[in-house]
């Protein structure tokens, strides 16, 4: 056994060089799992709202763009199409928009913001499937009504408000994404105004 003197400063380095390469080493490896917590860039990108020039669209012209992985229409109505939207509306389902598919400020019969432009989800609510824009035409499926949207999977009818016609597979009318305008030719969809 050895009596040489205990050196207590180096036993009190050593303590505290230990502790604090340990204390690193804690910090290193929960730095990585802690940011495995938050949500992928591919994940965020699918949430995140999109922005859209609609300066080039034509009254008649739909302009298709992507959000969250479904696609969205944008419709440039002409006067024709919104005077013809209170002429049909006994053969719709849900004309009023009761059932909440729409926000608060869409909840009128040209389900939009501004009458011109209609906003909407371009997916049918019955099974999924995208139904066509028939700007002309679209008569031959609802007789008196010039302009809408067929689904050809299941024969679903949608005005150019997006409210379904009675008696086909669709329950409800296509849905309106949250959106607004940034000024008169940018569309933010994905995002109500005010929302932060």
């Amino acid at each position: 056994m050895s009596n040489a003197p205990v050196d207590n400063s180096r036993r009190r380095f050593l303590t505290v060089a230990t502790s604090v390469v340990g204390g690193v080493g804690v910090a290193g490896a929960a730095v990585p799992f802690i940011a495995s917590w938050n949500p992928s860039a591919k994940a965020k990108a699918a949430g995140a709202p999109v922005e859209v020039n609609i300066s080039k669209i034509e009254p008649g012209q739909m302009l298709r763009v992507e959000w969250r992985g479904k696609p969205v229409w944008i419709v440039s109505r002409t006067p024709e199409m919104i005077t013809q939207l209170e002429k049909h509306e006994g053969q719709l389902r849900d004309a009023g928009s009761e059932v909440e598919q729409q926000p608060s400020y869409a909840q009128n019969r040209h389900r939009s913001i501004k009458p011109e432009i209609l906003v909407a989800v371009g997916i049918c609510t019955h099974l999924g499937c995208s139904p066509q824009y028939i700007q002309d035409g679209f008569d031959a499926q609802v007789e008196g009504v010039p302009s809408g949207f067929f689904c050809p999977c299941h024969g679903s009818k949608f005005d150019m408000s997006g409210r379904v016609f009675q008696s086909v597979p669709a329950p409800t009318n296509l849905v309106i994404p949250p959106h607004y305008y940034i000024d008169d030719n940018t569309i933010l969809i994905g995002e109500e105004q005010g929302a932060a």
